[in-house]
């Protein structure tokens, strides 16, 4: 299905791993700040192992100049500031990425996945769009990971996001040694979510910005009871 808004967004096709028998369930990657879909491959292979009929779809971010690095080119999901300690994302960019994914689960259904199947897996940067994007879907999903991240135009939350999505599951997790976006800041914004009355599953790891084993055994796990209630 064309979208003339976000059909010029993608400048390289994802890296999609299907399932050896027919998908039941598609799972969104999104990566963090200057890497790739190429980065969580590994992470979909393990989960792989134990959900055989997950579709994994790993986009890569468009290419832009970022303001917090001198103006240099990266995949970005938006372009970002650094204002004394704090991030200021752009908002347009921002909304365009989530357009841009919401696309990407309207194709998935027009290929037969129901809306209730399809999750979205986001780290950092990537994780802000899933969330905004999650909340804002105008069809229930199954659910959103946030890994490593924090919410956005959080402010908006209440007038934004969709019915649809009011009770959306969402697993988070942050490392407790984050020097990137600190863990404190995650825990507020899951605080945040609950207090709007999404059940968030909440995990914290003794680790830098980055993904652990204990982690993705935990998201194997968070998984299969939505993948069960969602034949």
């Amino acid at each position: 299905m064309k979208n003339p808004i976000t059909d010029h967004f993608w400048d390289t096709p994802p890296v999609v791993l299907d399932p050896k028998v027919p998908a039941r369930a598609t799972l969104f990657w999104l990566h963090g700040l200057g890497a790739d879909g190429n980065d969580f491959v590994a992470v979909a292979e393990t989960l792989a192992l134990t959900h055989p009929t997950l579709r994994h779809i790993l986009p890569h971010a468009p290419r832009r100049p970022l303001t917090l690095n001198q103006g240099m080119v990266m995949r970005a999901w938006y372009d970002i500031a650094l204002e004394g300690e704090r991030w200021v994302p752009n908002d347009d960019d921002l909304l365009v990425s989530c357009a841009a994914i919401q696309h990407l689960i309207e194709n998935e259904v027009q290929r037969g996945i129901p809306a209730r199947n399809i999750f979205i897996a986001g780290f950092s940067q990537g994780g802000a769009v899933a969330l905004t994007a999650g909340t804002r879907m105008p069809v229930p999903l199954g659910g959103v990971l946030a890994l490593s991240t924090y919410l956005p135009l959080s402010h908006e939350l209440a007038q934004r996001s969709h019915p649809a999505n009011r009770a959306l599951p969402i697993f988070m997790a942050h490392g407790t040694q984050d020097p990137v976006i600190p863990w404190t800041q995650g825990n507020r914004s899951r605080q945040f979510l609950e207090s709007a009355g999404y059940p968030v599953t909440w995990h914290s790891y003794p680790m830098p910005h980055s993904v652990c084993e204990e982690e993705i055994r935990h998201m194997t796990a968070w998984l299969a009871p939505h993948l069960t209630e969602n034949p």
